[in-house]
């Protein structure tokens, strides 16, 4: 399955969780996984407590660990100035994987699926959610 979210850019967060609960039950897996992807080599996937001061918090530790301010290589081969976004992207995968268990995803009691757009600019991002069953 697929569906499209809009982004602003520069590390917005949008939690995904229950896109992708809706996915697994419609997909009747009762034991497997869930693969969350989205294309692209400026956005990652992850799990976060989708909490305001911690999102807060996880832009403040991104922007410390890569810069969005400083001069990239990259920058100048496309003039986009969104070295940043990818390697922001390198670090927090566009996938994720979560577990299947009895027809629910397994996530803590605090963590969230989060989308995670790095580019420097609005995108309307593809995301595409499989489940894979066990036999077992």
């Amino acid at each position: 399955m697929k569906f499209t979210i809009s982004t602003q850019g520069h590390n917005d967060v949008i939690d995904i969780t229950e896109k992708v609960k809706e996915v697994v039950v419609n997909a009747d897996v009762k034991k497997g996984l869930c693969l969350i992807f989205c294309p692209g080599s400026t956005v990652g996937i992850t799990a976060l407590e989708a909490e305001p001061n911690l999102i807060n918090d996880f832009k403040e530790f991104l922007e410390k660990l890569v810069p969005a301010d400083k001069n990239y290589r990259h920058d100048e081969t496309w003039g986009e100035k969104n070295g940043f976004s990818h390697l922001r992207s390198a670090l927090i995968k566009p996938f994720f994987v979560v577990p299947i268990e009895n027809g629910e995803l397994i996530l803590g009691t605090w963590q969230q699926i989060v989308l995670v757009d790095f580019d420097s600019r609005p995108r309307q991002r593809e995301v595409i959610v499989d489940t894979y069953y066990s036999k077992d």
